[in-house]
């Protein structure tokens, strides 16, 4: 390589698809995107908080998912979370070099979110969406966040803490939740250069 040249830094990209009885789901996730994305769910509320996931966290998405939801959405979105999580894995890959753990805050009017991630390799969930039964979502149960969450931090090794610190109307309370989720999982993904490509562990793997 002339003394110039720089190394080109390796894609980030995860692309996972999961068909079973109840759900086919297909996720192509760019980790250093722009926050593009093409989201198509049958649910327009679980849409727009996909897409706030992606333009916050400057990833670029490309999810498609249906189901048996003539039963309900629990099966559709605890599958995406699936999904995700195992695509976001896949593109974090070793983690050489990443910052690893980071937090976000975010508000919306009165809401104010609170997600903290670290892309360990341990998937582990500890969720207070600070959503009731009550909370309209646009005919998503609002404890389907919650189960979302879990599902796609478990399937994506990342240790995730979520307070809900603030709020009263359901719908900021869940967008503040996405949009922290988004801006930590990018600050935590973020490769720095002090780290000169190490992994940031001592046991020498964030695998799991």
């Amino acid at each position: 390589m002339p003394r110039n040249a720089t190394a080109k830094a390796p894609v980030r990209k995860g692309q996972v698809s999961r068909t079973t009885k109840e759900s086919q789901v297909s996720v192509e996730l760019l980790l250093d995107g722009t926050g593009k994305y093409d989201v198509n769910i049958g649910n327009g509320f679980f849409k727009h908080m996909l897409e706030q996931l992606a333009k916050h966290g400057l990833m670029d998405l490309k999810l498609s998912a249906t189901g048996d939801v003539e039963v309900g959405w629990h099966h559709v979105v605890e599958d995406t979370g699936i999904v995700l999580g195992r695509a976001l894995r896949q593109a974090v890959g070793e983690g050489r070099g990443i910052v690893r753990i980071a937090h976000a805050y975010a508000p919306l009017d009165e809401a104010l979110a609170l997600t903290v991630v670290d892309l360990s390799g341990r998937g582990y969930a500890v969720v207070d969406t600070g959503l009731t039964h009550e909370d309209d979502l646009g005919g998503l149960p609002a404890d389907l966040v919650r189960h979302f969450l879990e599902s796609m931090a478990r399937e994506g090794g990342v240790t995730l803490h979520v307070r809900m610190l603030a709020g009263v109307n359901g719908h900021h309370k869940a967008e503040a939740i996405f949009k922290s989720l988004g801006r930590a999982i990018r600050a935590a993904a973020k490769v720095d250069g002090r780290a000169a490509g190490d992994i940031p562990s001592t046991k020498g793997t964030i695998r799991g």
